[in-house]
């Protein structure tokens, strides 16, 4: 947390996020009719895919520090979404027999070069979050304010494949962070583990004879020694190794 506000209010991938969520509500708003979209559906898919970008984004950062497994599920939910709404805008040029910008064209090229301005926020976050966000998809306004849907889906579809890259860096980051210092869940079972080992030692507690841990004294369930103490393994049922309570 930042003056109160989650860190994903400092990730340029939200920003960003919401810079595509937004072109593409003004795309739906001005290209879809009844004509080309009757029931609404393609409205409904590609604002709910931008959305879905913005919102598992900002999810996946807030359990940074409690679930680093379930922060890289929802960024690749994030990422997934976002691929969804690029194969939208691919089929909306598909439909009127055009093709993206090439790699080497002027316009991708002059797009390309187009970057995001530094993230510094002071205290009044969301007010000055917001004056960010709509300051970097002003940059973009060459394009998307064009009458043109071609030209606005080849640059929308540029976007989303930039933002794409990004999220799939920042899993990258994340996956090998999470595999040189664990997430949230390993640390609880280091420290638990560790509290075992002291208690252990101050109150003579058998080592588990299969792995050599800590045990835990525990009643008998059934059997006939229901209802009578014994020492178990604290990583039962993944080992199953027992003691007789002397």
């Amino acid at each position: 947390m930042k003056f109160g506000r989650p860190t994903y209010f400092w990730l340029n991938t939200w920003v960003f996020a919401n810079v595509i969520q937004l072109a593409t509500q003004d795309f739906c708003k001005t290209f879809l009719n009844l004509r080309n979209d009757p029931c609404g559906r393609q409205f409904d898919q590609m604002t709910q895919a931008a959305r879905s970008g913005v919102a598992n984004i900002a999810e996946g950062s807030s359990r940074h520090d409690t679930s680093r497994e379930t922060e890289m599920r929802l960024t690749d939910v994030a990422r997934a979404s976002l691929t969804e709404l690029s194969n939208d805008y691919f089929n909306w040029l598909l439909q009127h027999e055009q093709n993206p910008w090439s790699i080497h064209s002027p316009e991708f090229l002059q797009l390309k070069a187009v970057q995001l301005d530094r993230i510094t926020y002071s205290e009044d976050v969301l007010y000055e979050s917001s004056k960010h966000i709509l300051a970097q998809k002003h940059k973009f306004d060459a394009w998307l304010k064009s009458d043109d849907s071609i030209q606005v889906a080849r640059c929308i579809l540029v976007l989303c494949d930039r933002l794409i890259t990004m999220l799939s860096k920042q899993l990258e980051s994340n996956l090998q962070s999470f595999t040189e210092q664990g997430g949230f869940t390993e640390a609880l079972t280091a420290e638990r583990l560790q509290h075992r080992a002291e208690q252990a030692e101050k109150e003579e507690v058998p080592l588990c004879p299969k792995c050599g841990k800590p045990m835990v004294k525990r009643l008998a369930k059934k059997g006939s020694n229901s209802g009578k103490p014994f020492w178990s393994c604290p990583s039962y049922p993944d080992c199953k190794g027992t003691r007789k309570c002397e």
